[in-house]
């Protein structure tokens, strides 16, 4: 089995294929990468995007890793929202992209930061940049030949192919999620994959939030938190 929590890397664009540190540390590869091959760059779920761009995570993501930066956004989110602060006040300022603390139920340290559920944060990021219904069979191919440029190995190609072809399957990830952390976290990752600005994107996530029992305030926080972590 591949390593799910190196490819949640790759889907945020923690680490650039092709090159031994991250964006920051290794920006004179990356550029240099860019310029060999322009394909083998860049987020994955930017590819999923196809027109769309996206925004990549500002600071510290680069450096903790797709899976501590989701956490930490949700953790922080969740905090927020406990100690009764207005998302609006999130909103003003940049959040720290760090690592939730060690004793907190949504560390990276703890059980329920297993492999099986970094696949399941990559699989709501494919489902949310699908949502929209704009990757059909010609698209799916197109990103297929850009991820195996990529270099991510074989069994993830495979993977993120068949997600890919594979109907949005709602009650599997809702399922997949069984504390109220790994609810925002999963929540948070879906809206890392996309910036709703179309019906059927702001729909889905509003019905995933339905689905998996998230409060109205505290949704409001982590959209809040996500939004001032993204450049």
């Amino acid at each position: 089995m591949f390593d799910a929590k190196k490819l949640l890397d790759q889907f945020l664009g923690a680490q650039v294929p092709g090159t031994t540190g991250t964006v920051k540390e290794k920006a004179g590869d990356a550029v240099q990468l860019a310029k060999d091959n322009p394909l083998a760059t860049g987020a994955i779920v930017a590819m999923l995007l196809g027109t769309k761009t996206g925004r990549e995570l500002a600071g510290g993501a680069l450096k903790i890793g797709g899976l501590a930066a989701i956490a930490g956004l949700g953790y922080q989110a969740y905090k927020n929202y406990q100690a009764g602060k207005a998302p609006q006040d999130a909103a003003e300022v940049e959040p720290k992209l760090l690592p939730p603390p060690a004793g907190s139920p949504f560390s990276v340290e703890t059980p329920a930061a297993s492999n099986d559920f970094a696949l399941t944060l990559v699989r709501a990021m494919i489902a949310a940049a699908k949502c929209d219904g704009h990757i059909d069979a010609a698209e799916r191919a197109r990103i297929m030949d850009k991820i195996q440029l990529s270099g991510l190995g074989a069994e993830a190609g495979a993977f993120i192919e068949a997600e890919l072809a594979a109907p949005i399957d709602v009650d599997a990830l809702v399922g997949a999620a069984v504390s109220e952390e790994q609810k925002v976290e999963l929540y948070t990752a879906s809206r890392l994959a996309i910036d709703p600005d179309s019906r059927a994107e702001r729909g889905y996530l509003d019905m995933l939030a339905g689905r998996l029992g998230l409060a109205d305030g505290l949704v409001d926080h982590i959209e809040a938190t996500v939004a001032a972590a993204q450049v």
